[in-house]
């Protein structure tokens, strides 16, 4: 099997890397693209020790089936995509309904578990979603990443007459702000690169530089820039009481003033996965186009350019495919 392997800091691609074989109620999936995204940047920069295949957003079809269970074996053939949190089920933070924090959890191509850039994956039955027919591949790969922008509106109330920041116009601010921009709210998004700020606003969402940053306005800011600078603009333009989501994952400490966020009392939130779907209903119902964010494809074996490309500043989404 071919994949591609980090280790050490380092990428490498590999030839000779056995097939998974699922365990007991999971899936053998072959892969037919996969997306990289910043957390896999962040990983070969160091964010957390990781050695193996990474790669979380991806869509491919589901070819084998470790179960005897008819309904179980219903998924072979089927186009899909998967969550990426793989949870025990038995510990106290499952059984209070929160399998993304599972205590004894693997993550995807993240943690402790191979992930989707290669020719094929393993997932547990239970984390598949079937993609609908009229979604493409090119825009299924994009499941996770939507999902992750939907958890917002999950965990906060944002009403039509909300004045919403999005600090970042990357490759998750920009599906954030579509999305944002379905509730009604006041939004405006700052983006640094032209191309950023064309898809933005072919989609009638306003966009700002950072130096039209407002002060201490903003209802509710998203910081998705992955960067402490992201994080310093995020507290300048939050109202007394207002709050910010985070929604970056990035290797590094954050200097904080203490004082101001409780004199203020700002209210943080941390952001990670969201619901499958939903996401998958934006895409199969057009409301949410990311066609326009892919910019390079590239085969697994080219896979050090792609990772350059993607670490490249201003670029969007690069999708990798097997060889």
């Amino acid at each position: 099997m071919n994949a591609v392997w980090l280790k050490n800091l380092g990428l490498s691609y590999r030839k000779d890397v056995p097939i998974p074989t699922p365990g007991i109620d999971d899936a053998l999936i072959k892969v037919h693209l996969a997306g990289i995204c910043s957390t896999d940047l962040e990983l070969l920069r160091g964010y957390y020790p990781y050695e193996g295949i990474p790669g979380h957003e991806f869509v491919g079809e589901v070819i084998e089936i470790q179960s005897n269970d008819l309904i179980s074996r219903s998924w072979i053939g089927k186009r899909v995509v998967g969550e990426i949190n793989i949870a025990c089920g038995k510990c106290k933070t499952c059984l209070r309904g929160n399998p993304t924090h599972c205590e004894n959890r693997s993550v995807l191509g993240i943690m402790n578990h191979n992930g989707a850039f290669a020719e094929y994956v393993t997932l547990p039955i239970i984390n598949l979603h079937e993609v609908p027919a009229s979604v493409t591949d090119e825009v299924a790969v994009f499941t996770e990443p939507l999902a992750a922008a939907l958890e917002i509106q999950d965990q906060i109330h944002i009403r039509p007459t909300d004045y919403v920041l999005v600090i970042g116009a990357g490759r998750l601010g920009q599906l954030i702000a579509q999305t944002l921009a379905l509730t009604g709210c006041e939004l405006q998004v700052v983006a640094r690169h032209s191309h950023q700020r064309k898809i933005l606003t072919d989609r009638a969402i306003l966009v700002i530089t950072e130096n039209e940053i407002p002060h201490n306005i903003a209802d509710i800011v998203v910081e998705a820039t992955g960067s402490p600078d992201g994080f310093s603009l995020a507290l300048q333009a939050v109202r007394p009481k207002g709050t910010i989501i985070l929604k970056s994952t990035y290797k590094g400490d954050v200097q904080l003033n203490l004082s101001s966020i409780v004199v203020n009392e700002i209210s943080f939130i941390g952001s990670r996965c969201g619901p499958f779907f939903p996401a998958l209903n934006l895409l199969d119902t057009h409301k949410v186009d990311p066609d326009a964010l892919i910019q390079n494809r590239y085969p697994f074996r080219e896979c050090v350019k792609a990772f350059e490309i993607a670490a490249t500043p201003g670029t969007l989404k690069v999708l990798l495919y097997p060889d």
